[in-house]
């Protein structure tokens, strides 16, 4: 299993997190390979996005996704460009 760490320093939140789920989510989901994606809101303009998949292909495309959606979407909501921290995941525990 893989995932990337994607953090942003946002304008307006609320309205991104609005276009994610009404547009990005689809496309992410459609990856194959697509285990899971999730949006974190740190407060005070930060937000992160986690993505995992089952191999590095299926996180790659999805790292690749969400720069060509930010770039189409929500390039003036996102101040600079993100940090992306990506790789194999060594620890997973669920309930």
């Amino acid at each position: 299993m893989h995932a990337a760490i994607r953090k942003y320093r946002v304008t307006d939140a609320d309205e991104l997190v609005r276009r994610v789920e009404a547009e990005f989510v689809e496309r992410v989901k459609g990856v194959d390979g697509f285990v899971g994606y999730y949006v974190v809101d740190a407060g005070d303009g930060n937000l992160a996005s986690i993505t995992v998949g089952e191999n590095e292909a299926a996180v790659e495309e999805s790292t690749n996704l969400a720069r060509d959606w930010v770039g189409e979407s929500a390039a003036e909501l996102i101040e600079g460009a993100p940090e992306v921290t990506a790789g194999e995941v060594r620890v997973s525990t669920q309930t």
